[in-house]
C-alpha cells in the first residue's frame, strides 16, 4: 500500500531567494499588528476586565439597542453587548455589582436582568454568568503577560545553548512575530479576549518551537555535514527535508482545530481561531523568517580544521624508514 504523500520527494525550492519580501511583509504585518493593539483596543474579556458577565438565548434574534435599553432601565451600570457566533446568543457583561457596605450584589443584578428579559423577549433564557473583581482581574492580566513573557524568554535561552546565539536571536524573532499576529488579529475582529486566548497563545508558542527546533537541528546537520557548502545551499536543504513532516504536521493539526471551530460552540471560538492562525503563522514564520534569518545574522559553517604537523610527521617516518 503507497503512503500518502503530499510533498514530493527530493523538493527543492528555493526559500531563501524570497527572504528580504518575506522580512518585508513580515515588518509589514508587525507594524500593523503593534498599530492596531491600542487603536481598536482587546475586547477584555470578564477574566481581565472584571466585572459580571450574563449569557442569554433568545427565540429570535434580539435587537441590540432593545436589550441595552432593557438593561439600562435597572440602573446597574454601563452595559456591554455582544452577540456569541448564534445570533439568538447574547452577553451583557456589566461593572461589578456591590451594595453601599460592599456586599456583593451579583445574583440580585441577575436575577433583575433575567426577569427583565424575560418580560421584554419573551422565549429568552439564562444561560450562565461568571464574575471577577477588578483585583483579581488586574492580577489576572498580569500574571498571563508575564506567563508569556517567560515562555519567549526561556526558548530563546534554550535555543542559544542548544545551539548557537544565531538560532537563539532568530527563534526570538519568529515567536514575536506569533505573538503580535494572535494580539492584531483580535483587536482586529474583537474576539473576546480572556484567559482561554492567554492558553492559545502559550499554545502557538509551544508549536512554533517545535517546528523551528526541527529544521533548526536539520540545519546544523547539514552544516557538520556540508561544511564546503554556502549556507544559503544549506539552510534551503535543511526546510526542503523537513517539510514533507512540517506539511503533514500541520494539516493534521488544522483538521482538528477546524472540527472543533464547525462543532465545539461559541465558548471556544476564540481559543480556535486564534489555534488556527496561530499554525499558518507559525508554520510561514519557521520556513521564510526563522531560518532565512540566520544568513542575515551571519551565520556560516565551519571549516574543516586542518594540520600540517601530522603530514609532516609521516612524511620524516618514511624518510627514515
Amino acid at each position: 500500500m503507497r503512503l500518502l504523500k503530499i510533498v514530493p520527494d527530493n523538493t527543492n525550492i528555493d526559500f531563501v531567494r524570497l527572504r528580504y519580501w518575506a522580512f518585508g511583509l513580515t515588518a509589514l504585518l508587525t507594524l500593523a499588528a503593534i498599530a492596531l493593539v491600542p487603536l481598536k483596543g482587546l475586547n477584555m474579556g470578564v477574566d481581565f476586565a472584571g466585572g459580571l458577565m450574563i449569557e442569554y438565548k433568545f427565540a429570535t434574534p434580539p435587537g441590540l439597542d432593545r436589550v441595552r435599553g432593557s438593561v439600562d432601565r435597572l440602573g446597574l451600570g454601563e452595559a456591554q453587548l455582544q452577540q456569541l457566533g448564534d445570533p439568538n446568543r447574547l452577553s451583557v457583561r456589566l461593572p461589578v455589582q456591590k451594595g453601599p457596605k460592599g456586599e456583593d450584589l451579583t445574583n440580585v443584578a441577575v436575577t433583575k436582568v433575567t426577569n427583565e428579559l424575560a418580560k421584554d423577549f419573551p422565549g429568552s433564557s439564562f444561560q450562565r454568568q461568571s464574575t471577577v473583581s477588578g483585583k483579581v482581574s488586574g492580577e489576572l492580566v498580569r500574571n498571563g503577560v508575564l506567563a508569556v513573557v517567560l515562555a519567549v524568554i526561556g526558548i530563546c535561552l534554550f535555543a542559544i545553548f542548544r545551539f548557537e546565539w544565531q538560532f537563539g536571536v532568530s527563534t526570538g524573532v519568529a515567536i514575536m512575530h506569533d505573538v503580535l499576529m494572535t494580539m492584531g488579529f483580535f483587536a482586529l475582529t474583537q474576539f473576546e479576549f480572556d484567559l482561554n486566548i492567554v492558553a492559545a497563545v502559550l499554545t502557538i508558542i509551544g508549536y512554533s518551537i517545535n517546528d523551528k527546533i526541527v529544521i533548526d537541528d536539520r540545519i546544523r546537520e547539514n552544516m557538520r555535514r556540508y561544511r564546503k557548502m554556502d549556507m544559503r545551499e544549506i539552510i534551503n536543504l535543511s526546510v526542503n527535508e523537513t517539510l514533507p513532516r512540517t506539511v503533514m504536521t500541520s494539516l493534521t493539526i488544522l483538521l482538528a482545530l477546524f472540527s472543533l471551530l464547525i462543532f465545539g460552540g461559541h465558548v471556544l471560538r476564540g481559543f480556535t481561531a486564534a489555534m488556527i492562525l496561530g499554525v499558518f503563522v507559525g508554520t510561514y514564520s519557521s520556513i521564510y523568517v526563522s531560518s532565512s534569518l540566520l544568513i542575515t545574522l551571519g551565520l556560516r559553517a565551519e571549516p574543516v580544521a586542518t594540520s600540517d604537523k601530522p603530514a609532516k610527521a609521516g612524511i620524516a617516518g618514511a624518510e627514515r624508514v
